[in-house]
């Protein structure tokens, strides 16, 4: 089960954190794993710890915001793959700032990345799957689509718009054989979350909003990712899958 052997899977923002625990699952199930970043350096060492470990890893450095970039980033695909089986749109900007901090331009900016981006590269990936008459999209999502925050606004909308962009894609692509859905991650101990973990007080109080009682570690957010692109999840899409420690339930 969850083998995906033959199959090319391009992860963007890979190099670090959850990217880069999803990378290296999907790679040791079997595929051949494009990790993307904007960094040159540390998109290498994330494809050299894969290769160490038995995965099959490739770098594929561009910037997802970048529409020129990313069309060249999938002709590349094209001619040396010729395939594109799973699509995983990790890449994002946070941005914890309050409604009286944050810009209408800030705003634009954050949607950009976090939304805008993922349309595009969802609907040229699609391309490719359409012709094979199969694909996977995993689309991350966050706890900020469905609890109201203090901060983060932009953030907030870019993914609350991600999992409503996850539905409308499911319906249009479905026939084609593809089926898209989303992750929302809940509070894991990741690099980007370092200054919320240092602090004592916080990191506390949300471990306390959780079932379990604690932070999730990264790699724990691998399997979902692995299900969803296997052919054991063949008939799930349109869904997003919490996987939170119980933060959402818990009151």
């Amino acid at each position: 089960m969850f083998d995906l052997t033959h199959k090319v899977a391009l992860v963007t923002g890979s190099g670090r954190g959850l990217g880069f625990e999803i990378a290296k699952a999907l790679a040791m199930a079997g595929a051949t794993v494009l990790v993307n970043g904007r960094r040159s350096v540390q998109v290498t060492q994330a494809v050299e710890k894969i290769q160490a470990v038995g995965g099959t890893a490739e770098s594929l450095v561009f910037n997802v915001a970048d529409e020129t970039a990313m069309d060249t980033a999938l002709k590349r695909i094209k001619r040396v793959h010729g395939r594109l089986d799973i699509l995983v749109n990790n890449v994002g900007m946070r941005d914890r700032r309050t409604i009286d901090e944050v810009e209408a331009t800030d705003f634009e900016a954050l949607l950009q990345v976090n939304l805008t981006a993922v349309y595009a590269l969802s609907r040229s990936a699609a391309a490719f799957m359409r012709a094979q008459h199969a694909g996977r999209i995993i689309n991350m999502s966050a706890l900020a689509s469905a609890v109201g925050l203090p901060h983060g606004p932009s953030y907030a909308a870019s993914k609350g718009g991600l999992e409503a962009l996850t539905r409308m894609l499911s319906v249009s692509l479905g026939q084609y054989g593809i089926t898209v859905n989303a992750i929302s991650p809940g509070y894991f101990a990741t690099e980007t979350n370092a200054t919320m973990q240092a602090d004592e007080a916080l990191r506390h109080k949300l471990e306390g909003r959780t079932s379990l009682g604690r932070w999730g570690q990264p790699h724990e957010i691998a399997g979902a990712a692995v299900f969803l692109a296997s052919d054991e999840a063949s008939y799930i899409t349109g869904q997003v899958l919490t996987v939170d420690g119980g933060c959402v339930s818990h009151f």
